[in-house]
């Protein structure tokens, strides 16, 4: 019996990009392309296999901590950023400001699809989502040198929307209008009471 279900929910890559230096700035730079390896994006600077904890990991880990990494890879949905571009004020959201390396446009609820759901490309390049991104500060300076003003809404407008991050399953080459599939884990929700 399988352990993910394919599921009848597909969407569209419709903008891949990667961070060159997240030191240097968090802005995405926009390809047609990406070579996904196990370590992530070919050329994204938050791939690698392993990473240093952060924050988000602080109640399992001292902060510096290596650990596997995976938050490879930033996907976003087109739908859900619309509505962020419209709760900033802005005309569209430029998924450069986020960091975004893959915007998939077609899958309802997006950020909200389950930890450990896959989405498979046409290549058969395969992602495993992590789980939802958090909303943070740092895109609002990016976003205040193209649209100033208008950085200091996103975290809020961001909250529930802000996609999930992802991790490389199996490798191969994602493009610009690929389909990819989503398959979901066969379980039921958790109920620590139920």
């Amino acid at each position: 019996m399988p352990a993910l279900i394919k599921t009848e929910f597909s969407g569209k890559i419709v903008w891949l990009g990667r961070v060159p230096d997240r030191e240097a700035a968090l802005r995405s730079q926009p390809t047609e392309t990406a070579q996904a390896t196990f370590a992530g994006l070919d050329g994204e600077d938050h791939g690698g296999l392993t990473r240093a904890s952060c924050s988000r990991v602080v109640t399992q880990y001292p902060k510096g901590t290596e650990i596997r990494n995976t938050r490879q890879i930033c996907i976003v949905s087109a739908e859900e950023m619309a509505e962020v571009a419209a709760a900033i004020g802005v005309e569209a959201f430029n998924p450069e400001w986020c960091g975004a390396g893959v915007v998939i446009e077609g899958i309802p609820d997006f950020t909200h699809i389950p930890p450990s759901s896959r989405l498979q490309s046409e290549s058969g390049a395969t992602l495993t989502v992590d789980m939802e991104n958090q909303p943070c500060h740092l895109p609002a300076p990016v976003i205040d040198t193209d649209a100033p003003g208008h950085g200091k809404g996103f975290k809020a407008a961001a909250k529930d929307k802000r996609g999930v991050t992802a991790w490389v399953e199996r490798e191969g080459v994602l493009k610009l209008g690929d389909t990819v599939t989503l398959h979901v884990p066969a379980q039921r929700g958790w109920q620590p009471n139920g």
